[in-house]
């Protein structure tokens, strides 16, 4: 009786241990998990101001130079909303230019930069205010971030920028994360005190693998799955921490996709003020070139040699404009100009622009159509630009007879219906390592071009709300897949 007692003491110490053990290492896997989260939050928010400082005064950097102060007042009350909150302009040596009306009474904000001389274009200041709002007595959270100004061809920083951003989104979305993870946490406990009682019996060998298995998820290998496979309360546990790494291993991929998006942006806008020069600079530059060859072209005193090296030159210089071209319309932010049209009818019009080259290879072509399909609000030159892009890659892709197949079909999925185009050719084929990367701007694999032409397609697509992906082949090949939303999904 005396051995029953003290092995029940023993097997119910060792449960309590265990059930204390492991609430340990869940809250440290959460206190880890949740400062990491919340410290990529906030330099998430932190490098979402700047970005958007950054382009505020780009955007006022025109009337900002000519001193125009009620037309970049009028610019930056435009701005403000929900989330930003207030926008301050400096001049050269930190005096105040202009303001936004909300911080009219707030002197000690908007009085004085706190930048230095000494500064590049990469420099900012950050610092968390908190004030009351005095109209309608709430406290206000901000996170005030200030960037320099620079004018292209100037060392000198001309001015600065100091932009007020709200933090109640960062706290919604600090709580959410702290919530979902106390959530998570919670379930993994409950399901670990569930399965205290066979852990007692079966310690040693499930034990160690469970310990194993979270002290990788407390170091961010949220891939690492606990290989437990027996059907009790510690399969469960391990299951439960599995789905746990999984949806932590989510979350990680669309913060790293937010990240990805907002250096993305920052590259555009880069681009953008590179486009902007080499428009003015070189598009003037070439076309006095231009001109002047012409000119040489049509003097009778030329031979036929010297007006044939002129008429290379001519094709250099068209060549450069289309590159020049390319490359705003890139960068450009434009709208689409939206109506009602048939897919198959956009798609047959883009046949018939490249039938003549198809045919100097003789390549087949062959499409198949699914009858019935909607007019979808789409801007038609838009979507050929992107069919061209694609259809010229397919051609230059295949060789003489080559094979290019066109299908056109109505997918049903849970969020909606899509208009489904896809491409194929029988050509040399993508590597399944560069799918990807073949939408990255100024990737390219040929002797002429530049690499925008893809990237132009997936940003068009995108506006469209709709995707585009190379897909995998069984067959020697390239795949492209198009999915375009119906009229009644947008």
């Amino acid at each position: 009786m005396a051995i029953v007692k003290l092995r029940m003491s023993l097997q119910t110490r060792f449960m309590i241990w265990a059930i204390v053990l492991l609430m340990v290492l869940v809250a440290s896997i959460l206190l880890v998990i949740e400062q990491r989260e919340v410290k990529a939050i906030f330099e998430e928010q932190k490098e979402k101001g700047v970005l958007i400082a950054k382009n505020i005064a780009y955007l006022n950097l025109p009337a900002f130079i000519q001193w125009d102060e009620e037309g970049v007042r009028e610019n930056i009350e435009e701005q403000i909303d929900e989330h930003l909150i207030y926008v301050v302009l400096y001049g050269r040596y930190n005096n105040l230019f202009v303001h936004t009306s909300f911080i009219e009474d707030y002197r000690d904000i908007y009085l004085y930069s706190d930048l230095g001389e000494e500064v590049d274009e990469k420099s900012y200041l950050f610092e968390r205010k908190r004030f009351e709002d005095k109209k309608s007595a709430q406290i206000l959270r901000i996170l005030e971030i200030e960037v320099p100004i620079f004018v292209r061809g100037s060392p000198r920083r001309w001015g600065s920028i100091k932009i007020g951003l709200s933090l109640e989104e960062m706290r919604a979305e600090i709580l959410k994360t702290r919530l979902m993870l106390i959530f998570i946490g919670c379930g993994g406990l409950l399901i670990g005190a569930f399965g205290a009682v066979l852990l007692a019996r079966r310690i040693t060998g499930p034990l160690k693998k469970l310990v194993e298995g979270t002290v990788k998820i407390s170091k961010e290998d949220f891939s690492q799955k606990i290989d437990i496979t027996s059907q009790d309360e510690i399969g469960n546990l391990a299951q439960s921490f599995n789905d746990m790494s999984r949806k932590l291993l989510q979350a990680r991929e669309r913060m790293e996709a937010a990240s990805n998006k907002l250096i993305q942006a920052e590259k555009l806008a880069s681009i953008g003020r590179i486009s902007a020069g080499i428009a003015h600079e070189i598009r003037n530059a070439l076309t006095s070139v231009k001109l002047n060859i012409q000119k040489l072209v049509q003097s009778d005193r030329l031979d036929e040699i010297e007006k044939e090296h002129l008429s290379i030159s001519q094709e250099g210089i068209g060549q450069m404009e289309k590159f020049i071209k390319e490359l705003l319309d890139f960068t450009r932010v434009s709208e689409l100009n939206l109506d009602r049209f048939s897919i198959e009818q956009i798609l047959d019009e883009s046949i018939k622009t490249l039938a003549d080259t198809l045919e100097l290879k003789k390549v087949v072509l062959e499409k198949s159509y699914e009858k019935g399909l909607p007019q979808v609000l789409v801007d038609a030159d838009k979507l050929k630009q992107v069919f061209l892009n694609i259809l010229r890659n397919a051609y230059e892709a295949v060789e003489e007879r080559g094979k290019i197949n066109i299908s056109l079909s109505l997918l049903k999925e849970k969020e909606g219906s899509k208009i489904r185009v896809f491409i194929f050719d029988n050509g040399c084929g993508i590597p399944e390592k560069n799918r990807e990367t073949v939408f990255e701007p100024f990737y390219t694999t040929k002797a002429s071009g530049i690499g925008l032409g893809l990237p132009i397609a997936r940003k068009i697509i995108e506006q469209h709300k709709g995707t585009i992906r190379v897909k995998e082949n069984v067959a020697k090949g390239t795949s492209f897949e198009i999915l375009i939303p119906t009229e009644e999904e947008r």
